[in-house]
């Protein structure tokens, strides 16, 4: 929706098509309506993001809308292993005081990490705290559902790249949230909710200079040296000049009828995993699995936002949960508490999935959920390869698939190859995003803003220094 709304700024130049296999745009930004209760929705899907998503929300507040502020508050584990974010200085948990110096010590190590990032990218974050000596509480009960939980990368956290996470925590533009030395996580980080998901992009429909053919999925690509054929799944056929694949990455891959060797190879090696949400109000499920505040009409209950726990039969495997009623604004005051857990990797961990014990009377909605994970391997199999795969046969890919797994990413991936295609980024006004979109559009398509070449270069200086540290500390326990 982003390549195509930049695009169609443009109406001069691009005659603009957009083939949505739903029924309603916005890809995985959904809004439904629950079963049985009228005008109450959720969303799903996207819940909201950070404040740095400066691109989300220009483009949003362009069509009308914008969020709601929220402070973020969340729930790791269940009992000794509990944790969380919001008590005060004098009543932090008994896990959290444990592990104190193992707190204070990995936020040194981050920035480490984030000197020699071109090292750490490779090295996934359970290998670096195995190298150094972390306990596994920390690993299992800490690391990895916060991880888990900036992410959506699930069972697959404990290989997400080491350098992704410490830029969540450090990169004074781009994080997330602030490294807390003490507790992990500093107290209410800041955050949006978005409003009616499916109003924005209908807004975005209904004033965009394009064709939409909505229901409709494409089965075939076939290109040509100056057109591509896209045949849908009825078998119709239409020619165009260019086509700009936002589907996920082995979606894209099984429509190209002659994929190059370089397509195959970098499509082909994007993981996903099948995951399922339910969206329920079984209050007695979520005591029974999480660290809940009792009490609902307490000032800490009505905040309480997200949870995650660890499977006992596996520590390095989560679940998680929200509590919608705390995040989405038009759930607010409702007087009930609406939950979505999520139960991750069908193929290999079903096992441990607890989802029949979610009162039937209680689900409100279950959805399949196909994503991609964000593997250490990610960053040396797929994302510095897919530059090389833009613009093969007049074919362009855009997706989070290409990076990172979160709305923003996805957002910049289209405006970049509007851009490209000729059409200019149009939030160069605004420095933050403009650092993301260009920080992207070297990454991802290979063009650099001289800003950019500078930090590149940086990088690859100290890299012959990050290749010596990192051989230094391979396979040892090193004290920081």
């Amino acid at each position: 929706m982003a390549c195509a709304w930049s695009l169609a700024r443009f109406p001069d130049k691009f005659d603009v098509h957009v083939w949505e296999k739903e029924t309603i745009s916005g890809g995985v930004a959904t809004s439904e309506d629950l079963r049985g209760e009228g005008d109450v929705y959720i969303n799903d899907g996207v819940q909201g993001g950070s404040t740095s998503y400066r691109n989300v929300l220009m483009l949003h507040e362009l069509h009308g809308f914008k969020p709601t502020n929220v402070g973020f508050r969340v729930c790791f584990g269940k009992g000794d292993l509990a944790w969380n974010n919001y008590a005060e200085d004098g009543d932090l948990s008994e896990m959290v005081q444990r592990l104190g110096p193992e707190i204070a010590r990995f936020g040194r190590l981050l920035k480490w990490v984030t000197r020699f990032e071109l090292i750490f990218i490779f090295v996934p974050i359970v290998k670096l705290l195995k190298w150094f000596g972390f306990s596994e509480d920390f690993r299992n009960s800490m690391v990895f559902p916060l991880v888990a939980l900036f992410f959506g990368t699930g069972n697959t956290t404990p290989q997400v790249a080491s350098a992704i996470i410490a830029r969540v925590f450090l990169d004074p533009d781009l994080k997330l949230f602030d490294y807390d030395p003490e507790r992990l996580l500093a107290q209410e980080a800041a955050m949006f909710s978005f409003p009616r998901l499916s109003d924005i992009y209908k807004t975005m429909t209904a004033n965009m200079d394009a064709k939409f053919s909505h229901g409709r999925a494409v089965k075939l690509v076939k290109r040509h040296s100056g057109s591509v054929e896209v045949t849908d799944e009825h078998g119709v056929t239409e020619t165009f000049s260019q086509i700009v694949l936002c589907s996920n990455a082995d979606k894209s891959l099984a429509m190209l009828e002659q994929p190059s060797r370089m397509e195959k190879r970098c499509l082909g090696n994007v993981k996903f995993y099948d995951d399922v949400s339910v969206t329920h109000e079984d209050t007695e499920y979520m005591h029974r699995h999480y660290e809940m505040a009792k009490d609902k009409t307490s000032e800490t209950a009505a905040k309480e936002m997200y949870y995650v726990r660890t499977a006992p039969e596996n520590r390095e495997k989560i679940e998680m949960s929200f509590n919608l009623s705390n995040y989405q604004p038009q759930l607010k005051g409702c007087d009930r508490n609406i939950y979505q857990t999520i139960y991750l990797n069908a193929a290999e961990d079903k096992e441990l999935w607890t989802m029949n014990e979610v009162k039937p009377e209680k689900t409100l909605l279950t959805k399949w959920w196909h994503q991609f994970a964000h593997e250490a391997s990610h960053y040396y199999k797929v994302v510095p390869f897919v530059r090389f795969i833009q613009n093969t046969k007049r074919t362009w890919y855009a997706g989070a698939w290409t990076l990172v797994n979160t709305h923003e990413i996805a957002t910049i991936s289209g405006l970049a190859v509007a851009h490209r295609l000729g059409a200019p980024y149009p939030f160069a006004h605004d420095k933050l995003a403009k650092k993301q979109f260009d920080m992207y559009l070297g990454s991802i398509h290979g063009v650099m803003s001289p800003t950019t070449k500078v930090i590149v270069y940086t990088l690859l200086l100290g890299l012959l220094v990050g290749i010596v540290f990192l051989i230094l500390v391979y396979g040892a326990e090193v004290e920081l």
